[in-house]
């Protein structure tokens, strides 16, 4: 079947569209993969740490409701030796049709699971990460980004790495965090990836097995909600960092978490639930949910209901669809003009007064280098802020650079340059500014210098569907300072 959102990925994994549902441990089951395969999706269930019983049940009720085409996640340094033997070899029996691996790799695990004829997914934090998990044979790449929900293996922001694990291994990537609308998927696909990974935006369903605690908590929440930490660490590696909505625990409320004394706050069918352990709230658990790991993504603030998963699933094919129809559209007369070639062919173009190739390349790297920074300040400074006005204001600008960020980069790719990789000195300037109010005037500031680098450009730039992404950028950067300016003005 073909659509405007499939692509190769989507015949490995067996599924329409290349929305994925994260394997999220305990939130992920059958109902919601089931329902996600059912949209056109492709799910994980969720077996880290599981018995070997629950797996062979989720993967027969997934067959049993005519799915065949789904994965599961294991997390081998999160699970004990014997129990991880065991449950890589009910995958087996079972000819799971996928596996998902995430966190320290094992080569010798991912060529097993590929000798049994499984497709082996690995999701990873880092370039280096990802060519070793390449080398080692996985099949497709999950490149996670810092805005992830849950346990994070990255440090950089998903437009920055997104793009480098593209460009490093020859395999299909997939993109995961903060990703939960059609916009999102539209800007990572357009940074190179071939699918987007959901998270919160799956888990604030009917269908997942999050507790209903743990969905409400997601609709009150805001980006500048979450934070990183790394509290919650028994059953997995020390020093591993999830990110979470802010609870008694994170604010420093229930001691030392990494004292010797354990403390249950839970149980699930007799299994004792501790108090910073990597735990979340599902359905069949009961105790005092608010001090358990509630984990969220940064896209969350964009969540405003719990509904059926198909429905949501949907709703981002249709916005996904609808902004790369649109894409296509604007430039589909023009693909043979953004040509390298056809620069090639139009050499008296500096002489009418528009600019070169390469002086175009230069300049479309030297704003994605500034797009960039500023999201990266964006990014950080709705971590940092606790007013919700402000945490809403810089997550919609952050999207608007991330979106910016890819529409640049394809620009660079279609005229045969390479993307630069470099952050922009404002960055370092912008966050050595501690007062937010101050550091969000700096940011106008940015987004002023933006403005006036494209006043300059666009009458340089020869190629109809280059200049019409341009001038939508350069509106969009005149409506985002106009916003700061009023939100300053009231502050």
């Amino acid at each position: 079947m073909t659509t405007l959102l499939h692509r190769p990925v989507c015949e490995l994994l067996g599924c329409t569209y290349p929305l994925v549902l994260a394997g999220m441990g305990g939130v992920a089951r059958s109902e919601l993969a089931i329902a996600v395969a059912r949209a056109g999706g492709f799910g994980f269930l969720g077996m880290v740490r599981e018995p070997v019983a629950l797996i062979r049940s989720e993967v027969q009720a997934m067959r049993n409701h005519g799915v065949h085409g789904f994965g599961v996640n294991l997390i081998p340094a999160a699970t004990p030796a014997d129990l991880l033997e065991a449950q890589v070899e009910a995958c087996i029996e079972l000819r799971v049709p996928v596996v998902a691996l995430f966190w320290d790799l094992s080569s010798a695990l991912v060529r097993r699971l590929r000798t049994a004829g499984i497709t082996v997914v690995c999701q990873v934090g880092s370039v280096e990460e990802a060519i070793a998990a390449r080398q080692a044979g996985a099949q497709v790449i999950i490149a996670q980004g810092c805005e992830a929900g849950g346990h994070v293996r990255g440090t950089l922001p998903l437009e920055e790495i997104l793009p480098q694990i593209v460009a490093a291994v020859d395999c299909p990537v997939l993109a995961a965090g903060g990703i939960v609308d059609g916009r999102d998927v539209a800007t990572v696909l357009a940074l190179g990836a071939q699918g987007a990974v959901l998270g919160t935006a799956l888990m604030a369903t009917h269908e997942s097995f999050a507790h209903s605690y743990h969905k409400q908590r997601l609709l009150a929440a805001s980006g500048a909600d979450t934070l990183l930490t790394d509290i919650f660490h028994i059953n997995w590696p020390a020093g591993a960092k999830v990110r979470v909505l802010s609870n008694s625990a994170t604010r420093g409320e229930d001691g030392d978490p990494f004292g010797t004394q354990r403390t249950v706050i839970g149980d699930e069918d007799g299994r004792p639930i501790y108090l910073f352990s990597t735990d979340s709230p599902l359905r069949s658990m009961t105790g005092d949910f608010e001090r358990m790991a509630l984990y969220s993504g940064m896209g969350v603030g964009r969540i405003d209901a719990i509904v059926g998963a198909g429905e949501r699933l949907r709703a981002i094919v249709n916005e996904a669809s609808a902004i790369l129809a649109a894409e296509s559209s604007e430039t589909v007369d023009d693909a043979e003009s953004t040509s390298p070639v056809c620069y090639a062919e139009t050499a008296d173009a500096a002489y009418m007064g528009f600019a070169s190739r390469d002086e175009l390349l230069a300049a479309l790297n030297e704003l994605l280098e500034a797009e960039r920074a500023g999201s990266r300040v964006c990014l950080r400074t709705a971590e940092e802020t606790k007013d919700p006005t402000l945490s809403s204001l810089v997550e919609n600008i952050q999207r608007d650079e991330a979106h910016w960020c890819a529409v640049l980069t394809k620009a660079i790719l279609a005229l045969g340059g390479s993307p630069s990789s470099r952050i922009g000195a404002f960055h370092e300037k912008a966050m050595a500014i501690p007062a937010l109010a101050e550091r969000l005037a700096f940011l106008n500031r940015g987004q002023g210098w933006v403005v006036r680098r494209l006043r300059e450009l666009l009458p340089k730039v020869q190629d109809d569907g280059l200049h019409r992404a341009l001038s939508s950028m350069l509106s969009s950067h005149e409506r985002n300072i106009d916003v700061v300016n009023t939100n300053l003005q009231v502050r």
